[in-house]
């Protein structure tokens, strides 16, 4: 098994802490950015920030689908990482400012399978769950404003 990786980065024409509180809330904002390939979404304790559980159905492509429970954590550095208790889906969500506007890196990492399966889930997933990281971030710029440019890595 390989670790296989997806990030995307965004910059927001809006300030650091306005496009960090909206990451950091899952009761309201979360709801709001999530694209069609997020199912079932439901905040399963907390709602804004550390100690927040989150529950969804990720459908990354028509036959590939992932039930998430995820624990979310704000580091030190103020990275918002979701740890899924299912799997090694690790989503984190990182904001620094770029001179008068909001950087952010949406990184997703799994360990992905083995042998020639793995060869395709490393070339083509990152690709796929980059696509959809973008459309997350294009849908957050349209709550807290902006013009930006969304693009997966």
């Amino acid at each position: 098994m390989s670790q296989v990786t997806a990030v995307t980065d965004h910059h927001f024409a809006a300030p650091v802490a306005a496009v960090r509180s909206a990451i950091e809330s899952y009761a309201t904002v979360r709801p709001l950015i999530l694209t069609d390939h997020y199912g079932g979404y439901e905040v399963l304790e907390g709602g804004t920030g550390a100690g927040t559980v989150i529950s969804y159905t990720l459908q990354a492509t028509k036959k590939r689908q992932r039930h998430v429970v995820a624990d979310v954590s704000i580091t030190e550095g103020g990275d918002v990482v979701e740890r899924d208790r299912n799997s090694t889906l690790v989503t984190t969500w990182s904001v620094h400012a770029h001179g008068d506007v909001a950087h952010v890196t949406l990184t997703t990492t799994w360990q992905g399978a083995g042998g020639i399966g793995g060869f395709f889930e490393r070339t083509f997933a990152p690709k796929g769950l980059g696509r959809i990281q973008a459309e997350v971030l294009a849908k957050l710029e349209s709550v807290v404003g902006g013009e930006g440019a969304a693009v997966p890595a």
